[in-house]
């Protein structure tokens, strides 16, 4: 049995860096592997996308769809995970359950553009949330245990 203090790697685990620009003898002098001058020889050089002062391909092919600037990022968190939450004791039925709530309990990450409420799973407890959004399904889930769902935020603006 080998002793803490006699432990090493296997034989050929680590082997040395090959030193560079010591000489034409060491395999890897004068240039060290870079070849001679220009911009590639140089530190700090990042050519992504460069074709040799071709048009890069990223320019020549046509750009298709549309990206919205001002999407909502929403935090998503599905009944039946909230369910589970209330019935570990991660969550507390009686209050009303908001967005940093939800974040302690560990449901969603980063509240991003707020909590999005949406209706995979089952809840069978009544419930009041406070959340930024939810879908059509999630709200009438939840009203019709005789719980509410208040939606603040741009969904709420949007609507009034």
């Amino acid at each position: 049995m080998t002793k803490l203090n006699e432990l090493s790697d296997n034989k050929g685990a680590r082997y040395k860096s090959k030193r560079l620009g010591r000489g034409i003898g060491s395999g890897k002098g004068k240039t060290s592997g870079k070849g001679v001058k220009g911009q590639t020889s140089r530190t700090g050089v990042a050519l992504n996308g460069f074709e040799g002062g071709q048009m890069p391909i990223y320019r020549r092919l046509p750009k298709r769809g549309f990206h919205n600037l001002f999407a909502k990022d929403y935090a998503e968190v599905n009944l039946g995970r909230l369910q589970a939450a209330i019935e570990a004791g991660k969550v507390d039925a009686g209050a009303e359950i908001t967005g940093e709530i939800l974040l302690k309990a560990g449901l969603v990450g980063k509240s991003k553009d707020g909590v999005r409420l949406l209706a995979r799973g089952e809840i069978k407890s009544k419930v009041t949330i406070v959340v930024a959004g939810a879908s059509a399904a999630a709200v009438k889930a939840v009203e019709g245990l005789g719980g509410a769902v208040r939606i603040t935020g741009a969904a709420a603006a949007g609507e009034a």
